[in-house]
C-alpha cells in the first residue's frame, strides 16, 4: 500500500473571484498554480501541512459550541492555521465574511475564531 504524498481540499464556488480574492488577498494564501480555460477557472493556493481530522458528532458538537456557540459546521469545515488570528480575523470581518465567533483561546492553548467564508464554509483560523 503506498503512503499518501498530497492532501488537497477542493471547493467549487459561484463567485471564483470572490474566493480568490479571500483565500489569497485575506488568509494570505500563496498562488501556486492557475489556469483559465474555454471551460473554467481553476487555481491552486498553498496551505501548509495538509491534515485530515476526523470527528465523531460529540466532538464536532462540542468544538462547534466552544467556536460558535452553537451547532453550525456540516459534514466538511476548513481550519486554516495563520502567523495572527487577530489580524486575520479582522481584515475577513472587514472584507465581510461572517463572523461566528471573535477570537478566544481554547482550552488546548490555541487562539481560535470561527469565520463564514463568502460561499458559506465554516472556517477556523487558529494559531
Amino acid at each position: 500500500m503506498g503512503t499518501p504524498q498530497e492532501l488537497r481540499t477542493v471547493i467549487s464556488v459561484d463567485d471564483f473571484e470572490g474566493a480568490l480574492r479571500f483565500y489569497r488577498d485575506i488568509i494570505g494564501m500563496p498562488v501556486v498554480a492557475e489556469w483559465d480555460t474555454e471551460i473554467g477557472h481553476g487555481i491552486l493556493l498553498a496551505g501548509g501541512t495538509a491534515t485530515l481530522e476526523i470527528f465523531d458528532r460529540a466532538q464536532q458538537r462540542s468544538i462547534d459550541m466552544l467556536e460558535a456557540g452553537r451547532l453550525v459546521s456540516g459534514e466538511v469545515r476548513l481550519a486554516i492555521r495563520v502567523d495572527d488570528v487577530d489580524d486575520t480575523f479582522h481584515r475577513a470581518v472587514v472584507a465581510g465574511a461572517p463572523l461566528m465567533s471573535h477570537p478566544i483561546v481554547a482550552p488546548w492553548g490555541d487562539r481560535i475564531a470561527r469565520l463564514q467564508t463568502p460561499h458559506g464554509m465554516q472556517l477556523t483560523l487558529f494559531g
